[in-house]
Formats: C-alpha cells, structure tokens, sequence
C-alpha cells in the first residue's frame, strides 16, 4: 500500500463564512460538525439515517464546465466533512434569524401555523429554501416534491405545505363562497348556514413580507476561484483512523483505485454511511472524485443516452425528463419507467446526493431502478487503469455472478441506455408501504419485444427486486415463452412459471412471504395489461383492447398537491380588539421554530467535564446474567466509566420498573449497564465492546396468546356490565362472534429521548434538563434512585420535541439512569437516545387483542354484547393499568347496547414495557367496536351508517358505568354532517365507480365519536401557576404544565392576557419542579383545561388587588397601576390553583362520574385501492368537530389535524415487526413507516360544532383516523362482493398493504403456493 501524506486544510463555507479545518476527520458528518463544532443547533438529529429530513440543509456547488451555481438539499447526517472542499452549506441560521432578519420562509412557515413542536421546522424551512434558490415561483406540485423527504409528527403537514404555496402564483387552496360553501360540495347544501359566524382564515397574507429573490446571499467568489483553477491537486484528509482521499484528475482516481482496491468510491454516501453506522464496516480508505468532468456528461445519440456515473438522481431525473420532451414516445419507454420510479425513490436529498453510477453498483435487491435499467437492456462503461470496458446490466450482474463483478481497480465510469423501439415495451413497478421515500415490498422491470406487426414474443424479459437476496431474473420462464402470442393463455402459463421459477421462502426475511409471491404475478398481470393497451394503441383493428373494467388497473396512485379548507368559529365582535383569546394566533415559539433558535435539550452548550452516555442493552428476551465482561470497553480511549446496577445508590427497582437488568433480563432492549465517555463516538463504540452472557430462561413470552396460556397478567381485571348479557343472547335473531387484532404503535416524536444531569457541588443537588410530560414522575424516580429528597432534585422543561405520551414515563426511567451515572463519575451526563435504541427500550402503543360476541336482531339493532381486551403490557406495569381501564370505560363510543358487558386486562410477556400514547387506548379499542359494527351491517345486508345510527344513543339514558349521559351534541355532529357533507351523493358515485372498475374500488366511511377526555381519578387534574407583575408592567407566568407541540404556553399567554393587557407584555417562563412543584402530567388533553384554571386563578387574584388603584384612576396605564401597587405594599406575585375536575371510579361497584366531559365529532373517509397491489390513496377527509368556542382555533385546527394523520398511520401505515424471540426488527425511518406528505388527504375540510365552552381536542383526532381503515374495508368489501365472496371478515390493523391485497382474494392470490405453518419459523409474528 503506497505510503499516505500528512492531512491537508479542509476549505468550505457556512452561512457565507469560511472554515478551514486543519485536522479534518473523515470519520465526521456534517451534522456532528454543524451542531458541536460550529455550534449551529437550528439543524437537527433525530433519524441518524437521512430518511427524517430534520438535518436537512443547502449545498451549493460552481460548476467550471457550465459556469452555474448549483443549490440542492442533503440530510447533514449522511455528508462526510470532507466530501465537502469547495461546496458552500446554508443551514437554517443562514437563511435568517431573529437577531438579524427572518426570512420570509421562515415567517410563513410560522404564521401559517406550519409549526407545531418545532423540531422538524429548520428541516421544512430548508427544503422550500432550496427549491425557492432553484425556482422562485414554484408550483404547487413542486413544493409538495420538496417536502417529500421531510417527516413530521405533529402538524399532518398540509399547513406546511400551504405556507410554501404562498410562494406559488398557482393556489389550491380552497376558497370559501359568500354563503360559506365549500367548493367541493358544489350543488350540496352549504356546510353552514348563514347565521352562523364562521372563519376560515387562519392567517393574513398581508401580514408577510415579500420575497426577493434577488436580495439572497451570494455565492462566495473564492470558491469560484478554487473551482476554475487549472492547477487543481489531489487531497488528503487524515483522521485517526482513516484517511479520505480527493482526486481531480480521471487518472489520478485510477491510480488510486489500483493503489487501494478495497476503498470505497464515495460520492453521495447514502449507501456507504449507512453500512459504516448501521452494520459497523471499517474502511481504512475513502477515495472521491471532485467534480471530474468524465463522471458527469450526458451523450444523447440516434441509439440511446449515456450518462457519466457522478450523476446525481435529481440530475437523472432532469436529463431523462429533458430526453422524453424531445424524442419520440416509442423511443423513451424505458426513460418513462425509469421517471416514474424517480418520482417516489427516496426523498429529495437523497436523490441529490445518490448517484447513477453508485445505485447501480451497489446492486440492492430493493433497487427499483436497476430492474428497469436491466430490461431496457443498460450497459455499464467501466474503466481502470488499464483498459475500458463495457458489460451489459444484466441478470449476472444483478444477481453478483462472479464473473460479472466489477474488478476491484475499476470504477464506473458511465451508463448507458437505449432507445426503445416500437414493438418493444418497458414498464417498471413497485409497491411500498408508502407511496414515497419507502423500500419497496416487492418491484419489477419487465420489457417484451414482438416479432414486427404482430404480438409474438421476440425477447422478453423479467427483473424483481425484493423477493431474494438480489435483484432476481425470471429468465428460464422468459426463454419458455419467447414465440408465444401475448394472450391470456401465455398470462397463465407465465404466472404458473414465474412461481415456479422465484422461489420465496416460507421464512424469508423480511416476511410477508404469500403477499410477495402474489405481487410477484400480480405485477406481472399489470405489465401484461399495459402491453395489450399499448399494442391495440398501434393496431386497433389487429389486437384487441382490454376490457373497459381493467383500465384503471394500468395507472399507479398520483401524488397530489393536498388542498381543503378549515373553518372555525369567529370571535364576537364584541371582544375587545387587543384580547386575543379565540383568535388564531401563532404558536408563541413559531418563528423560533422556524429559525432554529428554539433551543432543545441537546442544544444546549457543552458543559464543562461533560459526559456521554451510551446503553448496552439486552439481546435476550428472559435470560438469566451469567456475566458482565466490561474490560474491553473500559479500555478504549475516552472510555470514564461502565454503570451497572450495584452504581444505583438507593432503589433500582422503584414502582416495579427497572432502572439497570440485575442478575436476570426480562426483554430485548432492557438496559444493562451504560457506558461513559468523553464523547458520544467513544461511548457508542465502548458499548459494543461490553460482553454479557446469558443462559435463557423460559417461558419466553411475547405475544397476548402465549401470555394467555401461561396466565401472565400485569393487572386485575377491570369490568363494566349492564343488563342481563347472558338472558339477552337467548332473545336475539343472531350471533355472532370474532376476534379483531391491532397492533402496536411507535411514538416516533422527532426529538428522541435527551436527558442532560449535572451534579451540583452541594448537599447531593441534582439539576436535570430534558424533554418531558412529567417533571414531577421525574423527579420522584431521580431522589429514589439516589437516594436524596425530592427537594435535591431540580427537574427543568422549556419544550420537548414532541412526546404524544411517550414522554410522561419513559424520561423518569431513563433520568435515573442518567443521573447515577452522573452521580457515579461526578461529572454532568449528556445522555441521546438515537432513533433505533429509542424504539427500542421506550416501546409505544399496547398492542390488542379483542374477543367479541355479539347478539342482534335482524333490523341491526344489538341486543346483547360480551366484549374482552387484553393488551400487549409488556415487562412491567409502565401505564397499563390506566390504559386497560380508560379502554374498557371508553369501550361503548357512540352506541347504547341494553345489555353489555366489557373487560379488560393488561398481559406481561417479555417485550419492552409499552406505555401511554395519545388517545389511551381509544383509537386502539374504539376500532374493535366499529368492526363489530361493520360485522353486524354486513350481517343484515344494510350499510355501516345505519347500524351506527340504529344503535347510537338516542336519549339521556346512564352509560356502561352508570353514568348519566346526554347524546343530543353526538347525535347533533352526526345529523349536520351526513344533511352538509354530500356523503350520500359521494357514495352513490362510489358505487357507480366500483361498477366500471373490477381491479380499483372506492371506498367511504362515516365514524361517529363520543371521546372522553381526562382521567377518572380527581387529583390527576389539579393543576398550580405563579404569575408575577414587574414594575415595568410586563408578566411572568410559570404553570405546571409542559409544551411540546400542543400550544400550551400559547394558550396559557391567551389566558393572562385577559389581565386586560397585551400579550406582547406576558413571558412564560420553562416549566420547573423548583417553581411550581408537584404537578401532575401534562397529558389526555388536559394542559389547557387544568393549567388554564390555575393561570386564571391567579391572574383573578392580582386583579382583585390592583382594583382598588383601578377604581382611583380609571384612566391610567397598566404600567400606573403596578407601579402605585407597589407603593402601597400591594403583592405583584400569586399562585393560581385549580383543585380538578371532581372525577371517580368504583371498580367494585362498576360505577362512577369518570370523566369531566365528552367531545363528540364524526369523521368521513373516501379512498381508492387497488386490488392487484393493495395500495390505497385517500382522497377527501371531512371532520366534523365538537371544537366548541376555542381559545386558539389554529393551534386547535392543528392538533387534530395532527391527530387524525397520526391514527391514520396507526391503522395503515405503522407496522412493527417483531421477531418470534422478541427482537423488535422495525427501528427505524426505513422499517417504520410515518405518514408522509404524499399520504394525506388529496382533499382535506375540518368544520366546526359549537356546542360547549373550550374542549381538549389533542387525542380526540387520533381516532377519527378510523374513516380511513373503514373507508378501506368498504373498498375491499366492495371488491369482494363483487368476486362472489363473503362480505363478512375480519381486517386486522393496521390495514397495510399486504392485509388488503390478501383479503382482495382472486385467481392470482388462490395460484401462489402456500407453506404448512407447522413446517416453519416465521421472520415475524404479531404480538397482539
């Protein structure tokens, strides 16, 4: 190996300023640079993986050859520093800032109400700022293209999107008429009537600022510079321990390929960074090529197109789109298929940063370009120091014959594709659990050439990606088939041979083994369709068009821009102007939001002597500790310290959870021990290094089923019952009984878990910063794992990047874990879950199991029901007894069943402990009732619709738990939204769509909601605030209540202002045990209601004694007043309590005042699925909501919006998979699939009910996501009826793709081979 100079100076720019680095580490990513080196927190961690976007920032780059500037996005967590001599990088702090100028990206983002919790608004910001660089004026489906890498927890993204079609002179957004018509439901009656007062703009476009494109910052002219010198030299980046190498010359990256074979060529990283991070690969040596000209061409000639390898994708997808719009159709097939792969490959960045040459050589099996690059017949131009060479793109080298293989001294050098030809068609396609920036479950490139004028197979040609370990070819069927007409016949024997020939194990990895062999045909039979289209297109006379009922078949879902209005109730004009309560006003971190200057945990300055904190976690799901070998790990460099159980001064065991795995684990992901380090890096390495051994235990229990044989229970029983249940079963005209499963649900709020514990020098104090729902949990598990008094212990919470419940006792755990260590080595512990360990050991939603039996009358009336839940609790008890017992009293929702009984139990098995998550067990409950709903419609041949309606309460009548009840708002939002809402008109065209469609099906469903909100227990909603007046008349409010997305200090400046003085006067202070002390979780919508009666309290009370100044001088300031006050001895400073709703629950008596009030809405869903793929597009949601008369009708807005995206995601999208031994597989952005931007409502309207005074609405909304997996089972029960199947079945949730293809049984699903389940291991099971 040739011998390596010293390191060269690393030059590039950030936000306009130059950096040199001296000792530039190859092993760094821009993202570590930006954050702990510059110390530019606006650009965030949360994936580590480039599938978030939260690290998104701008690159621009001069090209010599074109003399451009080039701007594009990239995940800052994927670029090596040193990839980036001579680029300029925007972060977020470069677009603008409150201490100079927010840009206007920023200020629209934040006063369309785009932000919610904030962390992925630097991310958002970026991807318009990019493409606002690149087009001023973008479309509407550019934006919605920008945003498609970018993910968001909390806003349901269309107000994002809306603050970029500010920028666009094309709107979507739905306009209002004079008689507040919806637009959408023309010739309908109006959604509201016309005495009514209703709003729709949540912000005023005269408030922005304009945007000049003109006016953004240059690029620097040194760089410029650097790129045009002639005497360019290679460079050399020594780290540590690898050394990055930059050639300038096509000779000098030879020369180093044949010096270093086994280095890797990195252009975009997007492959490489990954295996280093996720599969722990060293290479000593990186080699990169800086802008040679001979990777990046494009060569369009009479045969077909080459491309230089440097290409990006984005830049692919340029140049192909360029070819199509000046050749002919029948010359740009495979262009075509390849384009439309383009669209939904990855997100923007990654497409910036992949390149051709790099995605074709790394060959994944889930490629989805490479299966069409293959069948249009690709060749690969390589080249080495010796000789160049061409070889084509094919089966061998997909599928890595040896001899196919590239030499280790070669390199990419192009790629070239022909035209395709009149008589040969190319057609990719692919189906991923998301339509956009997902894996694919299974995809294909397939091309056919006919003998010319006919329809005989001249060549024909198969590629899969994602049944095997490579990209397969199916090239023994093709050979069979070749001379054979393109019919029906030769459809069946091709599928027949296909299966035959791509063999999918029953145990494969990956799973969903009978779902993949039936893609396998299925999008065969879609190519075979689009070929006959295609050949009748040419010779109408000749070959015959397919039937009209397919056509839809031929055709993928597109991606439309969302649109849809939002309407609330208008503030009386009455109201003093400057009150700003019922008022949109902008979340009161907005434009921090935006800015990046919102500071979370981890943004904080290092503190001096600080620590890292990496855990070690189990592998085994029961097994005893038979040794803990830290050796190793204590000798690394950097390596302080390894903190096991016996480092826990007082209980580690407090409450029955477990701080530290002691003697024996009881799940995959428990903490064994935790490593301390200097930083980050050298913990995480530490901690692979600690070796345990264990000896298993059993039973292993992991699913609700085992944990019923083996009676493994967390908690007792809970029950409700009226009537005579057994008696009514005797007098009914049917029964009938089921079992319905949903699956768990990840938190995935964009702020992983980030614990910062600094000891203090004195008396044992321990200061504590992290993200939480719960200071004072926090603080009671931190003094008992140390052993001191709660006063010790100071817990501070300014905001927390979401937390949907994860966040309420999860952080108390992990903050006793992080403060031994601290206490431990005395040094402050800076302690960041990354995304896969935080999926890991904080768990999320119970997964369910419910058994029903249900006795009817033939008209649909329910007679009688018996209804069991057992839930997934996990290790220990974590919430699950709460959560267990707010399903069962919330386990009626709408209807009135005479004689019901419902119970409920938590099961222990050996999964990590799951939790709360937004809606407590409601959305997950709530799904099983309206399943037995839909059961009983199908049963008695008559809509869903009406069943809810027969069986919704009709009078004041006692609930379950012999509580009195009024349905008069429910039965009020139902009635309004099916007279206002065109659903009946909808469905009917629904019907009619379904009748002329065989392979598509459309699908609606209404869901009623009678959601409770709250706890049944009074002292949970107590709530304390101190409020404080200065002489200069400006406020202080400090409440007990945390912020971490929902509004809350927004809302909690709205309530002081009735002080009858601006907000612009009120500060709100973080929220801290030190200040107001034992509060209760902010949590099950609850913040505003308690908090805001305890700000009101104490704002009442100031204002009782500042009225007698009042009453002297009426006409004075506010600033008078407090100033006399004082002078007179009066008290500036309250607290503020409110003692809580007065709630209850007898166990024993099955009977109590649960819950302080109801919120009611009804939500309506209509999607489209195909049948051949199980993909589904939802295209309009309404929501009719009891929002009553909001404090904040846009934070409001958001938060159900928010919600109905995130329960639409439980019950489609968000599927984790475990393995039979309990290893959870899906931890992360490419296993786990959040909704994205292209998976929201096409058409998306929100109208209000105003029935009560200001409700909670946060988890309301999570359930109404329901219309769509509701929606979804119409459109398949369509399908099915129409197959001549029974209409009665059970769809599990989540309603993925796989469930739905599977339940749209036909001739392909009943042809695929099927596999003895007792001859096998499954790759994964369900845990509910």
């Amino acid at each position: 190996m040739t011998s390596l100079r010293n390191s060269d100076e690393l030059i590039f720019f950030v936000n306009g300023r130059k950096v040199i680095e001296k000792s530039a580490d190859p092993e760094q990513n821009l993202l570590f640079y930006l954050r702990k080196v510059l110390h530019l927190t606006g650009t965030k961690y949360s994936c580590g993986e480039g599938g978030c976007g939260s690290c998104t920032v701008m690159v621009s780059r001069y090209n010599p050859k074109n003399k451009k500037i080039h701007h594009y996005p990239v995940t800052a967590c994927l670029v090596p520093i040193c990839s980036l001599y001579g680029a300029a990088v925007t972060t977020v702090e470069g677009v603008g800032s409150i201490k100079t100028r927010i840009h206007p990206v920023q200020e629209r983002l934040a006063k369309c109400h785009g932000t919610q919790c904030g962390f992925c608004s630097p991310g958002m910001v970026m991807s318009i700022y990019t493409l606002l660089r690149n087009h001023p004026e973008p479309t509407p489906d550019q934006i919605t293209k920008a945003l498609g890498g970018n993910l968001c927890r909390c806003t349901g993204y269309r107000l994002i999107v809306e603050s970029g079609k500010t920028f666009s002179e094309e709107s979507t957004v739905c306009q209002m008429k004079g008689s507040g018509k919806c637009c959408m439901d023309q010739g309908e009656k109006s959604l509201v009537s016309k005495e009514e007062k209703i709003c729709t703009k949540l912000y005023n476009e005269d408030e922005f600022q304009p945007f000049d494109p003109s006016q953004e910052p240059i690029f620097p002219p040194e760089l410029i510079r650097m790129a045009e010198d002639p005497n360019k030299r290679r460079l050399t980046f020594q780290g540590k321990r690898t050394t990055w190498i930059t050639s300038v010359t096509l000779g000098d990256l030879l020369e180093l390929k044949v010096n270093f074979p086994e280095a890797p060529l990195v252009m975009g990283n997007t492959e490489v960074g990954p295996r280093i991070k996720f599969e722990d690969e060293f290479y000593p040596v990186f080699i990169t090529p800086l802008g040679l000209p001979e990777l990046y061409f494009l060569d369009n000639t009479d045969n077909g197109v080459t491309i230089g390898a440097g290409y990006s994708l984005a830049q692919l997808n340029d140049a192909l789109g360029y070819i199509v719009s000046e050749q002919p159709k029948e010359k740009t097939k495979t262009y075509r298929a390849l384009l439309k792969h383009l669209r939904t490959l990855a997100g923007p960045q990654i497409r910036n940063m992949a390149t051709l040459g790099g995605h074709v050589v790394s060959r994944p099996n889930y490629s989805d370009l490479n299966p069409i690059l293959a069948a249009g017949n690709a060749i690969i131009n390589l080249i080495s120091k010796d000789e160049e060479r061409q070889i084509p793109l094919d089966s061998k080298f997909l599928e890595r014959a040896p001899e196919a293989n590239l030499k280790p001294e070669e390199i990419v050098l192009s790629v070239s594709i022909p035209h395709s030809t009149k008589w040969h068609f190319v057609s990719g396609m692919r189906l991923a659990q998301c339509q956009e920036n997902a894996f694919a479950i299974v995809n294909a490139g397939m091309s056919v050439k006919f003998e010319d004028g006919t329809d005989t197979i001249k060549d024909l040609q198969m590629f899969y990606g994602s049944v095997g370990p490579t990209v397969v070819s199916a090239s023994q069927t093709c050979k069979q088939l070749i001379g054979r007409q393109w019919d029906d016949q030769m459809l069946s024997d091709a599928c027949r041979l296909v299966l035959d020939e791509i063999y999918i194990p029953p145990a494969a990895e990956g799973g969903m083994v009978e779902y993949r062999r039936t893609l396998i045909i299925s999008l065969l039979f879609k190519f075979y369709l689009k070929v006959r289209r295609g050949l009748n297109k040419m010779d109408p006379q000749k070959f015959p068009d397919i039937p009209e009922k397919f056509m839809s078949a031929l055709e993928d879902f597109p991606i439309e821009t969302p649109q849809g209005i939002q309407m609330f109730q208008c503030v009386d004009p009455r109201q003093p102007p400057q009150d700003p309560v019922g008022h949109p006003v902008m979340h009161e971190s907005a434009i921090k939001h935006a800015t990046g200057e919102a500071v979370y945990v981890d943004d904080m300055p290092p503190i001096a002597q600080e620590l890292f904190l990496a855990p070690v976690t189990s592998t085994r799901a029961h097994a005893k500790i038979t040794l803990i070998d830290v050796s190793e790990a204590l000798a690394l460099p950097g390596v302080v310290d390894v903190i096991t159980a016996e480092d826990v001064p007082g209980d580690n065991n407090p409450q029955e959870e477990i701080l530290y795995a002691q003697n024996e684990v009881i799940c995959v992901g428990q903490i064994v021990c935790t490593v301390a380090a200097d930083t980050h890096a050298h913990a995480k390495e530490a901690a692979k290094k600690v070796k345990i051994t264990y000896e298993d235990i059993e039973p292993r229990i992991i699913t609700i089923e085992q944990a019923l044989e083996h009676n493994s229970f967390l908690t007792a029983e809970r029950k409700i019952e009226q009537g005579n249940v057994e008696q009514a079963f005797k007098h009914v005209d049917q029964i009938i009984e089921g079992e319905v499963h949903v699956e768990g649900q990840e938190h995935f709020y964009m702020e992983t878990q980030t614990i910062l514990a600094i000891p203090k020098a004195e008396d044992k104090e321990m200061v504590i910063h992290l993200g939480m729902q719960y200071p004072n949990h926090v603080q009671e598990f931190v003094a008992t794992a140390l052993n001191v008094p709660r006063s010790r212990i100071a817990c501070h919470m300014r905001r927390a990047g979401g937390a949907f419940r994860g966040k309420a006792s999860k952080p108390a755990l992990l903050a006793a874990i992080a403060a031994v260590a601290a206490n431990k080595t005395g040094r402050p512990i800076r302690f960041i879950l990354e995304r896969g360990d935080d999926i890991l050991i904080t768990a999320g939603r119970h997964p369910l199991l419910r058994k029903y039996k249900i006795g009817f009358m033939n008209n649909g009336v329910i007679k009688s029901a018996d209804v069991e839940y057992y839930v997934n609790g996990g290790c220990t008890p974590d919430e699950s007894e709460l959560v267990i017992e707010l399903i069962v009293l919330r386990s009626e929702n709408a209807y009135y069943i005479p004689n019901f009984r419902c119970r409920g139990r938590a099961c222990k098995t050996n999964l990590p402990s799951n939790t709360a998550f937004r809606g407590f067990g409601f959305p997950q409950s709530i799904v099983v009732v309206e399943a037995y709903i839909t059961a009983v419609a199908s049963q008695c041949n008559v809509s869903p619709e009406e069943i809810r309606e027969i069986n919704m309460y009709k009078r004041i009548s006692k609930t379950a738990y012999k509580e009195m009840f009024n349905p008069e708002p429910l039965r009020r939002c139902w009635k309004e939204y099916l007279e206002k809402s065109s659903f009946y008109a909808r469905k009917r065209v629904a019907e009619e769509f379904n009748k002329k469609n065989y392979w598509k099906k459309k699908g609606l469903s209404v869901i009623p909601m009678k959601f409770t909100v709250g706890v049944p227990q009074t002292y949970y909603n107590q709530a304390a605030a101190l409020v404080h007046i200065y002489l200069d008349g400006s406020v202080l409010v400090i409440h007990g209540g945390c912020e971490f997305g929902q509004g809350l200090y927004t809302k909690m400046i709205q309530v002081a202002s009735r002080l009858n003085i601006p907000s612009s006067y009120i500060h709100q202070y973080e929220t801290s045990t030190i200040t107001v002390l034992n509060a209760l979780l902010t949590a099950a919508s609850m913040g505003t209601d308690i908090n805001g009666k305890a700000v009101q309290n104490a704002c009442q009370i100031l204002m009782a004694r500042l009225q007698p100044i009042i009453r002297k001088n009426p006409q004075g300031r506010w600033e008078d007043w407090v100033g006399k006050a004082f002078e007179e001895s009066i008290s500036l400073s309250t607290t503020g309590y409110f003692k809580g709703y007065r709630t209850n629950m007898d166990w024993e008596k099955e009977e109590g005042h649960a819950f302080p009030y109801f919120v009611y809405g009804v939500s309506c869903s209509e999607v489209e699925v195909d049948c051949l793929t199980g993909a589904h597009k939802l295209l309009r949601t309404d929501i009719f909501m009891d929002a009553a008369f909001s404090i904040n009708p846009a934070v409001d807005i958001g938060q159900v919006e928010g919600g109905f995206i995130q329960g639409m995601g439980l019950y489609t999208t968000e599927e984790l998979k475990y393995s039979p031994e309990g290893v959870l597989y899906s931890r992360g952005t490419n296993d786990y699939k959040i909704p994205a931007v292209a998976e929201i409502p096409e058409e998306f309207c929100q109208n209000p009910i105003a029935i009560y005074s200001s409700k909670g609405l946060g988890e309301a909304g999570v359930f109404l996501g329901s219309s769509v997996f509701f929606a979804i089972q119409d459109a398949v029960t369509a399908a099915r009826r129409e197959r001549g199947l029974t209409t009665t079945f059970t769809l599990n949730s989540p309603a993925t793709p796989e469930l739905i293809r599977m339940n749209c049984m036909d001739q392909f699903t009943e042809m695929i081979p099927r596999d003895d389940p007792s001859t096998f291991t499954p790759w994964s099971i369900r845990v509910s």
